[in-house]
């Protein structure tokens, strides 16, 4: 069982930077794959970016590539997703995912568990 609670969400200006925080419960949170996604009003939820256990490779949805990094911290049981250069078109509820699925990293089966989410609003 890991319970994931996502912090850092705010209002800002398009330009600036946030970074999210996502700290797990439980003990075996290094051997879990970490994921953010994100969810706008009316929208499907879509896949922002990931973090595989071990080796740490990483993937990005094309929409946040260069703009956003995701990171861990396995001593901490935390993943971070540093999102710069924010643009109003990045608002939604980012919510952090974990699981142990390598078949499919930016989709949402892959991952078991979620956390309630943090809000990202970015004006203009």
């Amino acid at each position: 069982q890991v319970q994931l609670v996502e912090s850092g969400g705010g209002l800002v200006q398009a330009g600036d930077s946030l970074r999210l925080s996502c700290a797990a419960s439980g003990r075996t949170f290094s051997r879990f794959n970490m994921a953010w996604f994100r969810q706008a009003p009316g929208k499907d939820r879509e896949f922002v970016a990931a973090i595989w256990s071990g080796a740490g490779n990483r993937y990005y949805a094309d929409s946040v590539k260069g703009r956003f990094t995701i990171s861990r911290d396995n001593a901490k049981n935390t993943v971070y997703l540093q999102m710069n250069s924010l643009k109003p078109e990045d608002t939604a509820v980012y919510s952090c995912a974990a699981g142990l699925d390598y078949s499919g990293y930016s989709q949402d089966r892959a991952y078991g568990y979620w956390g309630q989410g943090t809000q990202v609003t970015v004006s203009s």
